[in-house]
């Protein structure tokens, strides 16, 4: 019955350090999720920066796992490649390590500070980013605590039989030890958890150094099973980057346990403090896989390239392609994937575009069906796109992220009103000046060409806006709408002074367009409403107060 009762304690301090890390990684990823998501994205160019980045961000995550997941989103895009997504990983590994190695130190006596601090920051603070903060620093100090209360807790087991009895049966055979801590890893989605309560076993003398070292190895084989258990298999090319990690970590298991007493000898001259012992282990393992591996990386990624190939196309444009299901619970990495699918929508609105600046030229009869089939493109990834993000729980996301759906949601929304437009009205203006055989002068074709061509640059602006929140860029945009509005007010104008049926005929094609390409220029401006507002660059209207006798602005 004591044994029963201790496993339950043992079970609830397991827990208690779970959710501990469960804190620190919401906190931190409420406060600067997108930042370490943008971080991480321009960080994976080569293999050095990408093993910088991974080891950063998973430094301020505490969780490889969390960084496996972004990695493998990148890769699986094809925003970055695959040498650095798996310099990207190593760099994660042997930041789990470095957390490991500050934890393995006696800091139990900072847990109450930790969670003091915190709980005032929660408490008393309205700004979203320090309650965010507050949150993680709770969740470190019951990391800590737990720690101490599991090693506490462990203490009389060295005085159970029953406990000695199925642990010395054990004690010689590495493979079961390391799946034992495989299970355990794989169970928390946390090396650095499982290696801590490894730490803790060792320092109870519930296992000794062999039997902690196994396990050492197979804390970090299990932690590397939950990416490619949770990722999107659908399309085995997408699993490069996790097939790839646990590759790295198996290859290294299998040789720590080719050669299991001499390495424990070496670890254990290095420092025999259990607890030392263990992130000591922890981190020379990662440590000298990485050192191991990243030349090797060139040659492994063609293989991995060669094993898993790219599926081929499935014949439906419009079927998303980056809005993986599994990535819910990760909000950096759905943003990544939903940013993606929306500039899909971008390249399907440029191709319209461009389709009816042709149309024009050509006198494409067929122009309306084309640009239709395009459309539809747009409409059907916007549902999705909305569809997948409204899937996000609220929880999960701190105020920069919040503010980063809405963004995302609206822009896609725009790109599909500009899209009718351009199928309902602009199109239908192209067919039927070619049906009917409205023949335009060379002055107004040019004319009609670059207004499509100031579209397409509308669009590019309205994309950088958008991914980069480049303030000049949403400036010219709204500039660009106040030219159109001006433009349509002359060509009005002259409409209006047509007096010949020809004259009428062509005046009233070329007003068309220029009103449809002012609405759709209206939409694309209206996506970079949010980032002028953010910064304060955008009057809430254009009107000026009657009282005042003023002509609006």
């Amino acid at each position: 019955m004591a044994e029963a009762w201790l496993l339950f304690e043992l079970a609830g301090y397991a827990a208690l350090l779970l959710w501990g890390l469960h804190m620190v990684q919401s906190g931190i990823m409420r406060a600067y999720g997108s930042r370490l998501r943008q971080r991480l994205g321009v960080g994976l160019a080569n293999r050095r920066r990408g093993f910088a980045a991974g080891l950063g961000v998973t430094a301020l995550l505490q969780s490889s796992t969390a960084t496996a997941f972004m990695v493998t989103s990148f890769c699986a895009g094809g925003a970055v490649a695959l040498v650095p997504g798996l310099a990207a990983m190593l760099g994660a590994n042997v930041g789990t390590a470095l957390i490991v190695q500050v934890l393995s130190f006696d800091v139990s006596a900072l847990s109450p500070l930790l969670i003091l601090v915190g709980v005032v920051a929660f408490r008393s603070s309205e700004h979203t980013r320090r309650r965010d903060l507050g949150r993680a620093s709770i969740g470190l100090g019951l990391m800590l605590l737990a720690l101490h209360m599991m090693v506490a807790v462990m203490a009389p087991v060295e005085t159970s039989p029953a406990l000695r009895a199925v642990l010395s049966a054990v004690a010689d055979m590495p493979l079961p030890n390391l799946l034992i801590a495989a299970i355990i890893a794989w169970a928390m989605h946390a090396s650095v958890a499982a290696v801590l309560f490894v730490a803790s076993l060792h320092a109870a003398g519930v296992i000794g150094p062999e039997a902690a070292l196994a396990m050492v190895v197979g804390a970090n084989i299990g932690s590397a099973v939950n990416p490619l258990l949770e990722g999107d298999r659908s399309e085995w090319a997408r699993m490069r980057v996790p097939i790839g990690n646990l590759v790295n970590r198996v290859v290294g298991g299998i040789l720590v346990l080719a050669a299991l007493p001499w390495v424990t000898e070496v670890m254990v001259r290095l420092d025999p403090s259990p607890a030392r012992f263990v992130a000591n282990a922890h981190l020379a393992f990662n440590v000298v896989l990485a050192l191991a591996a990243l030349p090797l990386l060139p040659a492994f990624a063609r293989l991995l390239e060669r094993m898993l190939p790219e599926a081929g196309s499935t014949g439906d444009p419009a079927a998303p392609r980056y809005l993986d299901a599994s990535a819910l619970q990760s909000p950096p990495v759905a943003l990544a994937n939903a940013e993606r699918e929306a500039l899909r929508q971008a390249d399907a609105l440029e191709e319209m575009l461009r389709a009816i600046a042709t149309g024009f030229r050509t006198e494409d009869r067929d122009l309306g069906k084309r640009v239709a089939r395009l459309n539809e493109v747009v409409d059907r990834l916007n549902r999705a796109v909305q569809v997948y993000l409204a899937g996000l729980s609220t929880d999960l996301l701190g105020q920069e992220e919040q503010r980063r759906v809405a963004e995302i949601r609206a822009f896609a929304l725009h790109l599909e009103s500009a899209g009718d437009v351009l199928d309902r009205s602009l199109a239908r203006v192209a067919a039927k000046w070619a049906k009917e055989g409205v023949r335009l002068d060379d002055g107004m074709m040019d004319a009609i060409q670059s207004m499509h061509a100031r579209g397409l640059e509308q669009l590019q602006l309205a994309i950088a806006a958008f991914m980069r929140e480049d303030v000049a860029a949403a400036r010219q945009l709204i500039e660009e709408k106040e030219r159109m509005r001006i433009e349509e007010a002359e060509v009005a104008h002259c409409f209006s002074l047509a007096t010949e049926p020809g004259a009428i005929a062509t005046q009233g094609v070329l007003l068309e367009v220029v009103r449809d390409l002012k609405r759709v220029g209206g939409h694309l401006a209206a996506t970079a409403h949010p980032l002028l507002e953010r910064i304060g660059a955008l009057r809430p209207s254009r009107l000026t107060d009657a009282e005042d006798g003023l002509s609006p602005a």
